[in-house]
């Protein structure tokens, strides 16, 4: 009783990887494996982690789910683990108020189910440090962001605890849907490559406009955009008309940045923040 079967997992359309960033407590480690592989997943990816895999207490807590540990991959900067993901949400139980409500709107697991059920691509999902959660920086290199609906008056819950609640209703949605829906329902894929052209495009229309609060139009544009899980081709489409919005505006108002070859095209940059 509670071994580990030899059956396949379950399928999803899309590729889900768990990013745990500054990871400290091997018992954390192995229990977010364990839960990991209860719902069907497998993979794990860690950032800067304090603690080895090959730590004994991270494998005793993860019993049959050892093997995640034998194939998680450790990068030293967030920006490196999620460079090949169609999709990047980062998780917070820190609930602003105030001018920061924008910057923070966060969908709910089950939403964030549903939202992911016909949609193809890597899909990172990106937990912080215990005690700390993740850093502003990076919150702000997500597409969107996702909060467990805790009690308010202790609303922090443990690091595998709150991967559990999530991969929880992934997979809930997986067994009330089928899970496989490929040539049933609509396929939603968002190439990397294209993901990061629209997010630039959309800073790029944003830095255009007249005003002080450019950089939080922006991040608004990029959080309603990005949750409507938007194929290649509606990217695309996006894509040319900030472009053109841009380079009018810049014509306009005399900027001679729209006379640029870029005015054509958006070529992605190598900064951290439009990936």
């Amino acid at each position: 009783m509670g071994d580990r079967m030899d059956v396949p997992l379950p399928e999803s359309n899309y590729e889900l990887d768990i990013v745990l960033v500054g990871i400290n407590h091997p018992g954390n480690l192995g229990a977010v494996c364990r839960t990991m592989l209860n719902h069907g997943f497998n993979q794990l990816s860690l950032v800067n982690p304090n603690c080895s895999p090959d730590d004994e207490e991270a494998r005793n807590r993860a019993k049959h789910s050892g093997r995640i540990l034998d194939t998680a991959r450790t990068y030293n900067t967030l920006v490196d683990a999620v460079s090949d993901s169609s999709l990047v949400i980062g998780t917070s139980g820190k609930r602003e108020v105030g001018s920061k409500v924008l910057k923070r709107h966060f969908v709910l697991p089950w939403e964030f189910a549903e939202m992911l059920r016909d949609f193809e691509g890597k899909v990172s999902l990106i937990f912080g440090e215990e005690g700390k959660g993740l850093s502003t920086s990076d919150l702000d290199r997500c597409d969107f962001l996702l909060t467990l609906p805790t009690w308010e008056g202790y609303p922090i819950a443990n690091l595998s605890q709150a991967v559990g609640h999530c991969v929880y209703e992934l997979h809930r949605d997986r067994v009330l849907n089928g899970e496989s829906v490929k040539g049933v329902r609509k396929e939603r894929s968002l190439s990397p490559e294209l993901r990061k052209i629209l997010k630039q495009s959309i800073a790029e229309f944003c830095d255009s406009l007249d005003g002080d609060k450019n950089d939080l139009i922006s991040d608004v544009y990029d959080r309603v955009i990005l949750r409507g899980l938007p194929i290649d081709s509606e990217a695309e489409r996006m894509i040319g008309a900030f472009v053109q919005g841009a380079t009018a505006l810049q014509k306009q108002s005399g900027d001679l940045n729209w006379q640029r070859e870029r005015r054509k095209r958006v070529r992605p940059e190598d900064n951290q923040k439009s990936l």
